[in-house]
Order: structure tokens, then sequence, then C-alpha cells
């Protein structure tokens, strides 16, 4: 189980990473800004084989729920999307608003893998 769990928490940090890169590339400098376009295309299957994988190996990892899925997706997405944004839009995730998201992103998260 921990393995599959483990299998598909990655794939969902890979997917949100990618996701963040595909949408928000035109926002880090005017250089990238005139390829992002197709950056965007061409992580269009990357993404969506990441996704693929990463519910597949949370759905039975976790009792065959899409529910955990869905929680587990947002509380990964809400873990990569603020540090990026921080790291390259030098955009403060150190709000109070951010850093309360962040901490419901992890019990989220918390609840699902460890409340039977």
């Amino acid at each position: 189980m921990f393995a599959k769990l483990a299998a598909g928490i990655v794939c969902l940090l890979g997917v949100h990473t990618l996701v963040w890169f595909s949408t928000n590339l035109q926002f880090v400098n005017e250089q990238l800004a005139s390829k992002s376009f197709q950056v965007c295309l061409a992580l269009g299957i990357p993404i969506s084989v990441l996704a693929y994988f990463g519910t597949r190996f949370t759905y039975h990892a976790l009792d065959d729920s899409a529910w955990a899925v869905r929680f587990i997706a947002f509380g990964t997405s809400y873990l990569v999307f603020p540090f990026l944004t921080w790291w390259l839009l030098k955009e403060s995730m150190f709000t109070p608003k951010t850093l309360t998201c962040i901490g419901l992103s992890l019990i989220i998260v918390g609840i699902q893998i460890f409340w039977k």
C-alpha cells in the first residue's frame, strides 16, 4: 500500500508542477513568455500520463476511493503552487491566508491517508 501511495503522490506532485509551468511560464519573464504556449502544448501529454498513473496508484492504495484521490490531488496541488509561485514569480506565500490554506491542505492529505 505504501509504495503505491508514494508512487501516486509523486505522480500527482509531477502533475501539479508541470501544470504550474504550462499555465504560469508566461509570467516568469518576457523571453519565456514568447514560448510558453508551445511549452503548454508539449506538456499536455506528460501531464495526462502522470495524472492517469497518479490517480491509478492512489486509488488502489486508498481503498478504491475516488474521493480520496481527489483530496490527495487537491492537497498536493496546494503544496506545489505556493512554492513555485513564491520562487519563480516572487509572490509571497507567507501571508496568513496562504499559510492557513497550506496547513489545511496538509490536514486534508493526512485525513485521507491516516483516517480509516
